[in-house]
């Protein structure tokens, strides 16, 4: 299967091809494809991310993802799963961001981190391919290895202190950052830009303070099996695998609304439903959501979100 893609035809006429080789991907590996709620009755409690809440009586957020959806199927059915569809984040406008955005989210039963890895990386080889494109042998780092090579500071030990300096030596301006706050400037500025190009790169064991729904690594409770995947410097994919434990969710959640707190953000209840899906047990899995727009972006050559919509939030 391969598009022609010597018209001058926008970007965004290629979205359609793109989702068929995304779909044929998964029918080969007998992933059943599912459709969600965009809107649900509990938002997302991660201090980093603000959802958009409805003014209805009782109130209700169109989702940030389908992450929590898909837990609840895979804890009531048990079936390897995948969604195409659109979530939805305030505050996020740029080239690279819409507030609204379409992403592939799908969960593996039975996957290590390192199984869904891979699998991402085949996913990516298939839709390149498909559209005339190489990507060479994926690269594999893990956080700290690169964070330690391109900033000189250790993300699990280096003083807070240091870390709010080295935000200021490269341009940050602020109010000085939390912790986690730090890292990812740091990372998003001295460590992103310097990432391996023309390949997949995954960048594994993120800072457990940064992964509230995946299980720590068992050999350092300080790091959590959590990966990011990078194409030309670029983020695509953000995976895990999955906690299982319904009593450590409840903490983690209450740690959020703690730092939502603190920091003025909205207030957001737990998913009780959520919640009560991994009580009745949710089996061993790892998940992973990939942002299509961006996927679109580079298989196209564009140079702006906007070119791969064909309505960007400054037109809706």
């Amino acid at each position: 299967m391969r598009q022609d893609i010597s018209t001058n035809r926008p970007a965004a006429f290629s979205r359609a091809f793109l989702y068929q080789a995304i779909r044929g991907f998964f029918a080969a590996r007998d992933v059943v494809e599912v459709e969600t709620p965009v809107l649900s009755s509990a938002g997302n409690t991660d201090p980093h991310l603000e959802s958009f809440r409805t003014d209805g009586r009782p109130p209700a957020w169109l989702r940030t993802s389908p992450e929590f959806f898909h837990k609840r199927l895979l804890a009531q059915h048990g079936f390897d799963l995948f969604e195409i569809g659109k979530a939805f984040r305030q505050g996020e406008s740029s080239a690279r961001h819409n507030p609204e955005f379409s992403l592939l989210e799908w969960y593996r039963l039975g996957f290590s981190m390192t199984e869904l890895m891979q699998e991402v990386e085949q996913l990516l080889q298939t839709v390149f391919a498909a559209f005339g494109k190489t990507l060479q042998t994926p690269q594999f780092f893990r956080y700290d290895q690169v964070f330690v090579e391109h900033t000189g500071l250790s993300p699990f030990t280096a003083p807070l202190a240091q870390l709010q300096a080295a935000c200021r030596s490269v341009g940050y301006s602020g109010q000085d950052l939390e912790r986690d706050h730090c890292l990812d400037l740091l990372f998003s500025l001295q460590v992103q830009p310097q990432l391996p190009s023309d390949c997949a790169v995954f960048v594994s064991h993120y800072p457990a303070s940064q992964a509230a729904l995946a299980q720590l690594a068992p050999e350092n409770n300080q790091q959590a099996l959590r990966f990011e995947c990078f194409v030309d410097g670029q983020e695509l994919a953000n995976g895990y695998q999955e906690l299982t434990d319904p009593a450590e969710q409840r903490r983690r959640f209450q740690a959020d609304a703690s730092v939502r707190q603190r920091n003025g953000l909205t207030t957001v209840p737990p998913d009780e439903k959520f919640l009560a899906a991994l009580e009745r047990g949710l089996p061993a899995c790892s998940g992973v959501a990939l942002g299509l727009d961006r996927l679109l972006m580079l298989v196209t050559g564009a140079a702006s979100i906007d070119e791969v919509l064909w309505f960007p939030w400054v037109d809706s």
